[in-house]
């Protein structure tokens, strides 16, 4: 998938890697980018329409799916993270809702553009899908069933040529992680990685040097390859 003439939406496109994956698809010559933000966001590209859409108003999304007539990538990229204890259910369930069932109700809001287009659908997660981070347990359970929900896309999807990736970035130079004493990514370096995954077609994207030391040891891995076996499962009822 490259993106010369492609058209793509990003959410949460204000800031961080959203902002950074909406100019590197302007520098790979997307010749429309939809950005996608909970406030009116100011561009001088003509290639670039602002669109209000908060992944959890469902009549935001559905008017951005109205205005939205063609479309080749979506990227979800809206998140939310914080500290909250795991005792915090209405932490817990704000978390959700933003990196659960925010991407969900975008993709099925713009689920037939994809089809029409045989497209792609970006998830951007985070490692701690694959081992919780202790510290942020809501953003962790979030972004674990996240990860479930793209691997069922995948698996529901492939039949209909959408083809469907987990991006899994370690600690990325962000507003979400700005306090943490560690080594980050930059937004802009996470960015282009993620595209040169998409144009290559990988499943799972590991956009940073963090999260790229497990790169090798997930593709050719067991849990790699019991999502395939699962997969298979979705022709095999289809074929009954």
């Amino acid at each position: 998938m490259t993106l010369t003439d492609k058209t793509v939406l990003v959410t949460g496109a204000n800031r961080g890697i959203g902002r950074a994956l909406v100019e590197e698809a302007l520098s790979r010559g997307a010749g429309r980018v939809y950005a996608g933000t909970r406030q009116a966001l100011d561009t001088a590209d003509e290639r670039v329409t602002p669109l209000i859409l908060d992944v959890t108003d469902a009549a935001q999304i559905d008017l951005a799916a109205e205005t939205v007539d063609s479309l080749d990538v979506l990227i979800n990229n809206a998140g939310v993270y914080g500290h909250e204890a795991l005792a915090d259910r209405a932490a817990l369930e704000r978390h959700l809702a933003v990196n659960l069932f925010g991407p969900y109700a975008v993709t099925q809001a713009f689920l037939p553009r994809l089809i029409e287009s045989r497209g792609a659908i970006v998830n951007v997660l985070s490692l701690a899908a694959v081992a919780a981070v202790p510290i942020s347990p809501a953003y962790s359970i979030s972004k674990a069933a996240a990860f479930s929900l793209t691997q069922s896309l995948r698996a529901t999807l492939a039949g209909q040529s959408v083809d469907v990736h987990a991006v899994l970035p370690g600690p990325v130079d962000t507003d979400m992680v700005r306090d943490l004493e560690l080594p980050k990514a930059s937004p802009r370096s996470v960015a282009a990685a993620i595209l040169d995954a998409l144009d290559k077609g990988e499943d799972e994207i590991f956009p940073d040097p963090f999260s790229q030391a497990l790169a090798d040891s997930w593709h050719g891995g067991a849990v790699k390859a019991l999502e395939r076996q699962n997969a298979a499962l979705v022709g095999e009822a289809q074929n009954r």
